[in-house]
């Protein structure tokens, strides 16, 4: 009898990753439509959402980061907000706030007033562009799904994603992330200048008398769907050792082995959470019922970087994080 049950049970998850899957790559044939030659990162962003996790999009200005944003969430069918971050933003910009508001009667009370974060993705624009003080409003509303005001709990809508880009640091007008934000989001994705075909592509697109718009492909209802059933689909064993022995050796210490002394601080355990996740739902965007080590390997560089940081000694030997990471890696693969 159980094992008719787990058969019912895989038969299930079967039939409804066949048909999310195909809706998924619905919407990023949708997404190809409007934004050209940046496959690795409308892959990435895509399997951020379906982890139900955040991502930070970080390029030079002109990339097409907005313009990614803006078009998921059309495709998407989500309710999207855009917050530009500038340097005099405050968190009572983003969060909202309470206003007193007094009757005709001459009887006062408070009313909170919601600000842009109440939506289900929200477009942080150059986020690294306001003080960390503001920056640090975004904290809880990542983690937890709600927000606090005066004391008061206010829930945010399901589906919540926060997509944030972000300029490199070494621009002018530009705030470092504090490192518990950067925990909080699942994926650190660079955004590169396209070749030479995806911008001759571009130039055509964007300087004629008609531009491509994006097409609704999902809704939130499905995502929310496609969210619950990634965290369904099972984990082999290797693949669980590989995340594991990955990110334990990407922190200073013994497992690191030679690389430990490189290594000033390392990724917790939100991102061996965050590589499970992420594993799974590239899985399913490819249409697969389990991830493989090749998904874990893939997605390392992503999901680790921003989480760990080198010592001053390995900075000043020319040595960088994604190569500390590709060594780590090919210990594995």
């Amino acid at each position: 009898m159980a094992a008719d049950s787990v058969e019912k049970l895989e038969d299930v998850i079967v039939r409804s990753a066949e048909q999310i899957a195909s809706e998924v790559r619905a919407a990023k044939e949708a997404i190809a439509t409007v934004i050209f030659g940046q496959e690795r990162v409308v892959d990435n962003t895509l399997v951020t959402i379906l982890a139900g996790g955040h991502a930070l999009l970080i390029g030079v200005p002109g990339l097409a980061k907005t313009k990614l944003v803006e078009t998921l969430g059309v495709t998407l069918g989500l309710d999207a907000k855009r917050v530009q971050f500038t340097p005099d933003l405050m968190p009572s910009d983003i969060l909202g706030a309470e206003v007193l508001d007094e009757t005709t009667a001459g009887k006062r009370s408070f009313r909170f007033i919601a600000g842009p974060v109440f939506a289900q993705l929200l477009m942080a624009d150059e986020i690294n562009r306001a003080s960390p003080r503001t920056q640090s409003a975004l904290l809880q509303a990542m983690q937890e799904q709600h927000i606090t005001v005066a004391g008061a709990r206010h829930d945010l809508p399901k589906p919540f994603h926060v997509l944030a880009t972000q300029n490199p640091l070494e621009q002018e007008g530009t705030y470092p992330l504090p490192e518990a934000q950067l925990d909080r989001f699942l994926m650190e994705i660079d955004v590169d200048y396209p070749d030479r075909d995806a911008e001759r592509r571009i130039l055509f697109d964007t300087t004629g008398a008609e531009q491509s718009a994006p097409k609704v492909a999902m809704n939130a209802e499905l995502l929310v769907s496609a969210q619950r059933l990634v965290r369904r689909l099972p984990v082999g064993d290797s693949v669980v050792e590989a995340i594991l022995s990955l990110v334990r050796s990407a922190r200073p210490g013994p497992e690191a082995g030679d690389l430990g002394k490189l290594i000033a601080w390392g990724p917790g355990p939100r991102a061996s959470q965050s590589l499970m996740l992420a594993v799974r739902a590239r899985a399913l965007l490819d249409g697969r019922l389990a991830p493989s080590i090749d998904d874990v390997l893939d997605l390392a560089e992503p999901v680790l970087k921003h989480r760990m940081a080198l010592t001053f000694s390995a900075r000043a030997e020319g040595r960088t994080i994604p190569d500390v990471i590709r060594q780590l890696k090919s210990r594995i693969g």
